[in-house]
């Protein structure tokens, strides 16, 4: 869904939170305390002047709540239609989007916007969890993996060098999804345990470049391998530019909308570029789907979100 249709279909909060509702209780609203479906609907004063909000009670255990109550909603004071303003924004956006771009574009501060952003990435950190079931290569495909480091250029005043940047791991089904994530070190039992994790036995072969820790998967997979320091991109069906592609797509994500990140927040960028990169060709189905998730994730704290990081360096 576009922003052309978010606008003309959900006008105002109410039409939102009818959607919320379907969505959370498909089958009808049930008591968030007992789970009993014998609920009546009240209307009390929002604490605004004039304005009210109607709010659910279990007529068995007596349980008030409300369609967002325990949600990444929760407790939130925006509008329910700029949430879906900007949940249809960072869906289109393949790219990324910025902060400062979705303060710009629905009115509001900037820390609202990062941390209404990093709310909306963690529902879509809930839903790739959820998918990762299968095993990627499955049926004699070809699955890639390469290893990359996040940040900058070597800067000698700063002293930082590859070794310096996180390491992340991805392996990729070939036409098909990717899995990515953080690693403490690009060394061989890491990168081959992630492999044997995510990896079917019924794969075709695992292609990578000639990195020494890739040697041992030849023990657990088919392995072939490009030698890119001789200038070998490509050896018949043997090479890593599909997952070599979706790092093109990361950085420029990371460079050009968000300039930095920390080694904190990382994985939930991360995480994003996962879960719409795994649903590009589902496109008709993000906006709802991510609005899914929303309603069935823990709320998130502010306080969660920027308390200290052991490694919190940006890149």
């Amino acid at each position: 869904m576009n922003l052309v249709e978010v606008i003309r279909e959900f006008k105002t909060d109410d039409d939102c939170r009818n959607y919320l509702e379907e969505l959370r209780w498909p089958n009808g609203v049930r008591c968030l305390r007992c789970d009993n479906a014998n609920i009546r609907r009240l209307t009390q004063p929002s604490g605004k002047k004039g304005k009210t909000r109607e709010i659910m009670e279990c007529k068995i255990c007596g349980y008030q709540f409300a369609t967002t109550t325990g949600t990444i909603f929760h407790d939130s004071h925006l509008p329910l239609m700029k949430w879906f303003l900007v949940v249809a924004l960072m869906c289109e956006s393949k790219e990324g989007i910025s902060a400062n771009q979705i303060r710009r574009t629905i009115g509001c501060q900037y820390r609202t916007a990062w941390f209404l952003c990093h709310r909306i990435r963690k529902a879509m950190e809930k839903g790739e969890l959820f998918s990762r079931t299968d095993k990627l290569g499955s049926g004699g495909k070809i699955v890639e993996a390469d290893e990359t480091y996040i940040g900058g250029k070597y800067d000698k005043r700063r002293k930082r060098a590859a070794y310096d940047k996180p390491a992340v791991q991805g392996i990729i089904e070939r036409h098909g999804k990717i899995r990515v994530m953080p690693i403490p070190t690009a060394s061989a039992k890491i990168l081959t345990d992630n492999l044997k994790a995510h990896v079917a036995d019924d794969v075709k072969f695992v292609a990578t470049d000639e990195l020494a820790a890739y040697k041992k998967i030849g023990k657990f997979f088919p392995h072939r391998a490009v030698k890119h320091s001789e200038l070998q991109w490509v050896r018949g069906i043997v090479h890593t530019n599909s997952v070599e592609g979706f790092w093109s797509l990361f950085n420029r994500q990371l460079i050009g909308a968000h300039h930095q990140v920390s080694t904190k927040h990382l994985p939930r960028y991360l995480n994003e570029s996962e879960y719409k990169y795994n649903r590009r060709k589902e496109e008709n189905s993000l906006f709802s789907e991510t609005l899914a998730h929303m309603v069935t994730t823990s709320q998130m704290t502010y306080e969660t979100l920027i308390e200290k990081h052991e490694m919190d360096i940006p890149f």
